[in-house]
């Protein structure tokens, strides 16, 4: 129960650094952007940023876990960093100077051949965090998570600061005919483009403050070492690449694939808009995002740490059980109030509302495969991991290219359900076979029963009054709060008694 007890704790913390910008950004600039954009300018915002999100799984190549993974098993730890962030850094070198060349066929082939500075920017921010990506590695490694959580904090303040200059303060001084020596810095044409540039900023502000880590990288690159830490690390490059199609190729597919109504002029308009409701709505599961991020943040290198623990088997099946139960109070928490939580995005955005439900069990299915995923990390049996990716990529790839054109963005939501749902039990039943862990199926089949029993109550009940139905919510999630701790009382008072020892 301690080994639990300090990876909650360690959640926690490194939660602050992922959970607290995340959700400053969650409920500040998911609001803030649904009320000051159109649906099709914050369908760029959430398109480009898919894109993005896919380009920095395959510039970091896997080269956190690796990290984790080597700086555990080497003696010479300084070197396991030296090498890796000397390779990220030459690759995200590379990379701005090869974005900066091709830019134009990139911005012509996604139809924004009027925005080419869009990519250049864009291109400039992955490089940065890329190669940073390293030197956050090196302080969860070494469990400064407190200055980790700094950092990742003072980034998305710069982030919404500069955000709230840009869209808020800037557009009223020019429209007043203000004198303000900061009109300089404002175009009105940028428009959107404003997003990027606050973070583009918030990037290079981050990369300032992680200077003293920066300048512990020694100029020695281990070819050798390199090899191995490459051989380890293309899977997950695969499994990363795989996990980022399912996660934000529905951006892509619904650019190409959405079936058009004949009456449409701006064809690029309505797709932008159908992706901005479909973003918008993605965002409200947010909350279980965050949870798994957090999560994971702390379980990759808690993972690796407990392998050698006599009970790792036991604390790894007892961990699954707690991680299903906090997603679990996640998911009954937005379903149940989704009228109030609905607000965090503008109102006409609402239309898609109803694939929220979906969004958030596949983010759960999601994070209890990143649970399952010990099997084939401990094991260096990394390959496996990539082929179930690879059939989850299969799947959302074939049910959007199917059903997109008939069903739009609902396709995609379930899609995604799909594939996430597929991957998990794939992963469960190849992983008995070569990592057997005895997880405790009985109690999470009970609480996942409860949970879709509650919110199937829920959503069919007849209640016609708001403040009555939020009531019955109330009480229904109270519930199941009571019955969690009812089943799990003396774990949980064992849990209790360890820390005030």
């Amino acid at each position: 129960m301690n080994s639990i007890k300090k990876l909650a704790s360690e959640t926690v913390i490194y939660g602050l650094g992922t959970i607290a910008p995340r959700l400053l950004n969650y409920l500040l600039l998911t609001p803030f952007y649904t009320s000051i954009f159109q649906q099709s300018e914050y369908g760029v915002v959430i398109e480009l940023y898919a894109y993005v999100a896919l380009v920095m799984v395959i510039l970091t190549f896997g080269m956190e876990t690796t990290y984790f993974k080597f700086a555990s098993t080497e003696k010479d730890k300084n070197k396991v960093y030296s090498t890796a962030a000397l390779f990220l850094l030459a690759a995200s070198v590379i990379f701005i100077f090869v974005i900066n060349i091709f830019t134009p066929d990139i911005a012509n082939k996604l139809s924004y051949s009027n925005h080419q500075e869009y990519f250049i920017w864009l291109g400039i921010i992955l490089g940065i965090d890329a190669f940073l990506s390293i030197p956050f590695a090196r302080l969860r490694h070494e469990n400064r998570a407190v200055h980790f959580t700094v950092i990742k904090i003072l980034n998305i303040l710069t982030n919404i600061g500069f955000n709230l200059l840009f869209f808020v303060y800037l557009p009223d001084a020019y429209k007043n005919g203000s004198d303000t020596f900061l009109l300089k810095l404002y175009n009105p044409e940028i428009g959107v483009g404003y997003a990027f540039i606050a973070n583009l900023i918030a990037s290079v502000f981050t990369f300032v403050l992680l200077i003293p880590e920066i300048f512990k990288i020694r100029l020695e690159f281990d070819l050798k070492l390199f090899k191995h830490m490459l051989k380890y690390a293309y899977p997950l490059v695969i499994i990363g690449i795989a996990g980022m199609i399912n996660e934000v190729s529905d951006k892509y597919f619904l650019r190409f694939f959405l079936t058009i109504p004949d009456a449409i002029q701006d064809k690029n308009d309505y797709i932008t808009s159908v992706i901005g409701v479909y973003g918008a709505n993605t965002k409200i599961a947010v909350l279980m995002t965050i949870f798994i991020q957090m999560f994971k943040f702390a379980a990759e290198p808690f993972f690796f740490s407990q392998a050698k623990e006599k009970n790792s088997k036991k604390t790894y099946a007892d961990v699954m059980k707690y991680f299903i139960i906090f997603g679990l109070l996640i998911f009954l928490g937005v379903m149940l109030f989704l009228d109030i939580v609905k607000y965090f995005i503008d109102s006409k955005f609402h239309e898609g509302l109803f694939i929220v439900w979906i969004i958030l069990l596949a983010n759960l299915f999601l994070g209890i495969f990143y649970n399952l995923s010990v099997w084939y990390k401990l094991t260096s049996k990394t390959a496996y991991g990539a082929v179930i990716a690879i059939t989850g990529a299969a799947i959302t790839i074939l049910i959007n290219i199917i059903f997109v054109p008939k069903l739009g963005y609902t396709a995609s939501a379930w899609a995604r359900f799909s594939c996430y749902f597929a991957m998990m039990i794939i992963s469960y039943f190849w992983g008995r076979k070569i990592f057997y862990i005895n997880y405790d199926l009985k109690s999470i089949f009970r609480y996942i029963f409860i949970a879709l029993l509650i919110f199937i109550i829920s959503m069919f009940n007849n209640i016609e009054t708001e403040y009555l139905k939020l009531m019955l919510n109330a009480v229904l999630f109270l519930s199941f709060v009571i019955l969690i701790y009812l089943f799990e009382k003396k774990s949980l008072n064992k849990i209790i008694s360890e820390t005030h020892k």
